[in-house]
């Protein structure tokens, strides 16, 4: 394995001062501290049509960070953050060998979750560190925040935004930490480019070399659209390729071949909203892999039963629409629904109908509650899933 040595000495220092921080707010070489947190207790439910028991796990996240100005150098700041998950109930959470129960991906661990040094110059800045990337709809680049331990990067980033309306990201990744109890050593290139001169059109150009993997070439233009003074229509258009890797170290004979497009709207009406999306992961040509996001907030994409975290081999057209309501003191409902059609072939995979209900619970500031579902109607991709969960938000 490689050595991380910035990040073990970024560690190191941090928590042998964290007690410190919190009794004074500034000691040694750290001024003004800022501390922030988050306790998230979540009850999952799972029933798929596979022979297995229910799972039923109660699952809390527990997560503090510091924020705060390093050596009294202007522009110098540090963060640290450690994130504790623990569960019960009787399910599978993928490492405590309950495999005659279906899983929930939520094993008991804790880690530090971030852990990284800033320098600001101007309008330029450098994180070197372990620390969180989401990039656009995370539909590539994500922190899978929805599941309990976040996926993080052991990387060194500049963020340019010199030239006005221009958002420069450029990133080398060591190592990627991932949701369950794994990581692995990676040497990829994130490069992200974005430009808005008003809010009605952005131009988005990204390059996502991942090592031993794929290159993932795409451009997208998205903006709102005022219609009048309650009313905006949201617009994404995006098309992506993939490529043989132009990083190799262990699989230098690694292939890729496929394309990605994505169309979608939504419009938000006095509080009415609605929306469509038409989504393609191609099949690969040529024999190679269909198109894959391995770095992804995959839960987010395809529906929240999670029957497409890998793309199956004849691709995938995920074609949704998607009814709401969000309003002050109401907080936001929606529902969505799902076809899922594989893009070579027209086999159909299934449909998928997601629920959800969350709102802020104005008893207690920070404080949030949401109750979601997803019901999966299988065809010839797995089998019937639902899934259930409510779950509790305090951030502090």
């Amino acid at each position: 394995m490689k050595k991380h040595l910035l990040l073990s000495g970024i560690t190191i220092a941090l928590l042998s001062s964290t007690t410190s921080l919190f009794a004074k707010g500034e000691i040694g070489i750290f001024t003004d501290a800022k501390i922030k947190g988050e306790i998230r207790p979540r009850y999952e439910n799972v029933n798929v049509n596979n022979g297995k028991s229910d799972a039923s796990a109660f699952t809390n996240r527990l997560q503090l960070g510091v924020n705060a100005k390093l050596f009294k150098v202007n522009g110098l700041s540090t963060y640290i953050e450690m994130t504790d998950v623990t569960n019960r109930g009787n399910f599978n959470n993928t490492s405590n060998n309950k495999t005659n129960y279906q899983i929930v991906a939520d094993p008991a661990q804790t880690r530090v979750t971030q852990a990284y040094i800033d320098y600001q110059t101007g309008k330029t800045l450098i994180r070197a560190g372990r620390q969180g990337v989401n990039l656009d709809n995370q539909r590539f680049i994500g922190t899978v925040n929805w599941r309990q331990m976040p996926q993080t990067y052991d990387a060194v980033a500049i963020i340019d935004n010199s030239i006005d309306n221009l958002h420069l990201l450029a990133a080398y990744v060591d190592q990627v930490n991932q949701i369950k109890k794994n990581s692995f050593d990676t040497g990829t290139v994130l490069l992200h480019a974005d430009y808005s001169s008003t809010p009605e059109v952005k131009f988005t150009g990204y390059g996502y070399l991942i090592e031993d993997v794929h290159d993932t070439i795409g451009v997208a233009l998205t903006g709102k659209i005022p219609m009048n003074a309650n009313s905006k229509i949201h617009y994404r258009a995006e098309y992506a390729k993939q490529n043989d890797p132009s990083l190799t170290d262990n699989i230098p004979n690694q292939k890729a071949d496929a394309d990605y497009y994505n169309l979608e709207v939504s419009a938000n009406s006095n509080g009415l909203l609605v929306g469509a999306r038409y989504e393609v992961l191609s099949a690969g040509k040529g024999g190679n892999a269909s198109f894959s996001t391995p770095l992804a907030t995959l839960h987010g994409q395809n529906g929240w039963s999670d029957q497409f975290l890998t793309t199956p081999t004849n691709g995938l057209i995920d074609s949704n629409i998607m009814l709401g309501y969000k309003a002050k003191g109401f907080g936001l409902a929606k529902i969505i629904y799902h076809d899922f059609q594989a893009e070579k072939g027209g086999v159909n995979y299934g449909n998928e109908t997601d629920v959800l209900y969350k709102t802020k619970l104005s008893a207690v500031k920070g404080l949030s509650g949401m109750l979601k579902a997803g019901f999966y109607s299988a065809d010839t991709h797995n089998t019937d899933s639902n899934k259930y969960w409510a779950m509790i938000d305090y951030k502090f």
